[in-house]
Formats: C-alpha cells, structure tokens, sequence
C-alpha cells in the first residue's frame, strides 16, 4: 500500500474573492470556469486526491456542488481564526462539507508559518485551531496542512507528537499513498488543464523526481 503513488492536488481560492487577500494570495484564485475543466480532468483519474487550503467561502458557493457532480470526495484546510468572517467558511458551511462526505482538516490558526514560532503561537496554531475547527465541526480533527507549505524538524515533531495523521506540504512531487507526510501541487491563476496535465499528473522524470526528495530531506532536517 505504502507505494502506490498519490497525486495531492491542492486549490485554494475560485471565481471572485470575497474578502482582502493576503499579499501574493492573488495568483492561487483561479476561474470557475478553469476550476470545472480542471476537475472533469481529475475525475477520472485514479491515485488523485484533493484539497482545498484557507477556508474560503467558494468552497461551499462553487467547489462542493462540482464536487458532487462528479462523484469526487475532497479535504478541506481550514484557517480557524477566520470561521465565520466575510469570504470565509462558518461552522454551518463546515457541517455542510463534512455531511458531503467530505474530510475538514486544519490550515492553522491565523495563516501563518509555523516554523521559529514561540512555544505558545505554535499551540495556538496546533493545538488551538485544531479544537475550535473540531468544535465547529463536532468531531476531532486529524489531518493538518502547513501553510505557506513552511516546515522543518520541530514543526514536524509537533505534530507527531500531537497525534496528526496525515500531515500535507506543498512540495510539489508525487506522494506515496500511506506516507505520513504528503508533498501536493497547488494550482494557480496560469494553470489549464494541459498544465494539471503535464505539470502535475505526468510521471516525474527520475532527474526532477531525485530533486524534489532532496529539498524534502533538507527541510525535515533543518
């Protein structure tokens, strides 16, 4: 089971944002119309997963609809400080998903890196957020994304030692399926199809595959 490649695709923002984006967030919106073609890709594919970061409201508005037409189950990262803000999910909303069949995980507290973070930020983001989205949803949460994709030793030890089950980054290669930690690719405003495509769906070469686990193992090291 360990082996079998997994292809973590992972989108953040569809069709227009209803709150203020964060500086650079811009360019992980894609279109509605990019978002439909991008899954009517994905379906049909075996060994792909996929997720959705920050807890935007067009996850409800657009994605879960598309979703369920497809027959596609989905993991939902979820900023705990913004449950209930404009442009952003409430307990409600994640009920909704999670009734859907749909797995709610966490994207931390206030979306930020959880690397060099005092002792009592990194429980807020960890340990904190993880109990406020839980609550929201009204059972545990396991599986947690790190956001900004930022992590080293320490953070990883955390949430080892926290209980974590799936842990995900944004290291862009293929992931094996029973792996602890799971590297995704995140869509952003240039990608089409073609790109889902070749960019992400496609066999690594051995050359880029190499690459990849090497700036994995010096982030796990640092």
């Amino acid at each position: 089971m360990s082996s079998l490649p997994v292809h973590n695709i992972c989108f953040h923002g569809i069709g227009t944002p209803k709150r203020e984006l964060e500086p650079g967030e811009g360019r992980y919106w894609i279109s509605v119309n990019a978002f439909v073609a991008m899954l009517d890709v994905l379906a049909p594919r075996p060994g792909v997963r996929i997720s959705f970061d920050d807890g935007n409201s067009s996850d409800v508005d657009v994605a879960l609809d598309a979703l369920r037409a497809r027959g596609l189950s989905a993991t939902f990262f979820v900023v705990a400080g913004r449950l209930g803000a404009p442009g952003s999910l409430d307990a409600h909303d994640l009920r909704e998903l999670d009734r859907a069949g749909m797995t709610i995980g966490t994207h931390g507290m206030d979306h930020r890196p959880w690397r060099r973070l005092a002792p009592a930020d990194l429980e807020r983001e960890l340990v904190d957020a993880r109990a406020r989205i839980a609550d929201a949803v009204g059972h545990p949460v396991v599986e947690a994304a790190l956001p900004l994709g930022a992590y080293d030793r320490r953070v990883l030890r955390a949430l080892r030692r926290l209980g974590y089950q799936k842990v995900y980054t944004s290291d862009r290669r293929v992931a094996r399926a029973a792996d602890w930690l799971q590297p995704r690719f995140s869509v952003v405003a240039t990608d089409t199809p073609e790109t889902l495509e070749a960019d992400m769906l496609a066999a690594p070469s051995r050359t880029g595959a190499l690459w990849n686990r090497a700036k994995e193992r010096v982030k796990r090291l640092r």
